[in-house]
């Protein structure tokens, strides 16, 4: 059986060695990998206060993302999306009906 390197599709060769296993933090090219998007579009989420949670650390301030929260995050993804989650798909929902409302004219 072998493993699949997360990092594989990565093309900067400083993170084709690396893995995510036993790493409490990833900084933002990590991340995109991990989660299977662009840099380019954290960076947009961040801006937005959207997306993932991030924070600064370190003496440069680099923007970090912490394993356990991004997985975290996934999940609640998972649960708010109505294809993943029964409870939220209209198809599954009965009806309404609309009130009565009297005629005008």
């Amino acid at each position: 059986m072998s493993v699949v390197d997360p990092f594989s599709f990565v093309s900067a060769p400083e993170l084709r060695h690396r893995s995510t296993v036993g790493r409490a933090f990833l900084g933002v090219q990590e991340t995109a990998a991990y989660l299977g998007i662009s840099p380019k579009t954290l960076y947009v989420w961040r801006h937005r206060r959207q997306g993932p949670p991030s924070f600064r650390m370190g003496a440069r301030g680099r923007v970090t993302y912490r394993v356990d929260a991004l997985d975290a995050w996934i999940r609640e993804q998972e649960r708010a999306d109505s294809r993943s989650n029964p409870a939220l798909n209209p198809v599954s929902t009965a009806p309404q009906r609309r009130a009565a409302y009297p005629a005008t004219g």
